[in-house]
């Protein structure tokens, strides 16, 4: 069973709006501590025989430079691949970017995870709404499978009662976080809500808290 209150706790979230190279981006900034060493977190999210066992399988040449394909979901280009620390990739366009990084925190690992996107893409900071809450669940995968736990089908355990009920609070988590940020009204951030309900826990019935 999940304490999704200690896990969505767990997680500091981010939204800005930003220049870069001249462009406006709009990006989700996700932050969490996981108890294992550097080496065992990056292993996890670096070795295709670990990665599908906690996420997704994945094909292509995982180096700088290569090209990857999740199946059944988004490949890219890996831009930066420093190990243990820094990963960087095109995540299913061009012109959205996924970072990780990672730190060693007092025998732990900090690990810390920026989404980017043109402000054209997104619309505004409410937008983080449609990938935060994806993200969110794909953290709280990696916790439990770094802790032991066996996953004999991640994408049917990410859609389970307890994963939606357990979005449905990071939901709440990542309005806050775009109402913080100032790049977005609340017309904007109820429709983020609306569709992110939608998208992240179609099986839960909206009245209930």
């Amino acid at each position: 069973m999940i304490d999704i209150a200690k896990q969505v706790t767990a997680v500091q979230r981010v939204v800005s709006q930003h220049s870069i190279d001249g462009g406006e981006r709009v990006s989700v900034l996700l932050r969490r501590n996981y108890a294992a060493p550097i080496e065992d977190v990056w292993s996890a999210l670096a070795e295709p025989g670990r990665l599908r066992r906690w996420f997704l399988p994945i094909t292509g040449e995982l180096r700088e430079g290569g090209r990857f394909q999740l199946e059944g979901n988004a490949g890219g280009e890996i831009i930066r691949c420093e190990a243990p620390r820094l990963l960087k990739m095109t995540f299913g366009a061009e012109t959205s970017v996924v970072e990780l990084r990672l730190s060693e925190v007092d025998g732990a690992t900090g690990f810390e995870m920026m989404h980017s996107v043109p402000v054209q893409l997104a619309g505004n900071g409410a937008g983080a709404l449609f990938v935060g809450p994806g993200w969110d669940v794909n953290l709280l995968a990696l916790e439990l499978f770094l802790r032991g736990e066996v996953f004999a089908n991640p994408v049917g355990w990410q859609n389970s009662p307890e994963v939606q009920r357990f979005s449905r609070q990071t939901i709440k988590a990542w309005a806050a976080a775009a109402e913080d940020s100032g790049t977005a009204d609340g017309d904007q951030i109820a429709q983020g809500i609306a569709t992110a309900t939608a998208q992240f826990t179609p099986d839960l019935d909206p009245s209930t808290a």
